[in-house]
């Protein structure tokens, strides 16, 4: 037996794959989001802000929705939500590192936080009753759907 078919494991004869799959790669590109918004001898919560600022900002919005503490929070709670996102936005185009908030490139994560933000926000002050924004080609929008 050759040291060839000595490292062929049972059932893979014939399909070209001769060693195991390293169990450490050292040559894979690090994550982007695995850089340190701080300095790495900080503790863990100060490496991490931005990704903290954006889910205690959303958090309080869901706090104000949940408690209901006075009238038309429903919708600030709503606009808090989805300002947590456009602040993710913004940290995610002006800083240079911002921990494990960035999740895809630079641009994804903008586009995405940005206009997932505007849109909640959006609809937020569309929500009725008593809308404070009305966008008049919607309604017709939607009564030609309805009707």
């Amino acid at each position: 037996m050759t040291d060839a078919a000595a490292e062929v494991p049972a059932g893979s004869a014939g399909t070209g794959w001769k060693r195991p799959a390293p169990t450490l790669t050292t040559d894979t590109a690090r994550p982007e989001g695995g850089g340190r918004a701080a300095p790495g001898d900080a503790p863990a919560p100060a490496r991490q802000w931005p990704l903290l600022t954006v889910l205690t900002l959303a958090g309080i919005g869901l706090l104000v929705v949940g408690t209901d503490p006075f009238p038309q929070a429903f919708r600030i709670g709503a606009m808090l939500v989805g300002a947590a996102l456009l602040v993710g936005a913004v940290m995610r185009r002006a800083l240079p590192s911002v921990g494990m908030l960035a999740v895809r490139s630079r641009f994804t994560d903008m586009i995405t936080y940005g206009v997932m933000g505007g849109l909640i926000v959006l609809l937020a002050l569309m929500v009725q009753p008593k809308p404070w924004l009305t966008i008049p080609f919607l309604e017709e929008v939607l009564h030609l759907t309805v009707t």
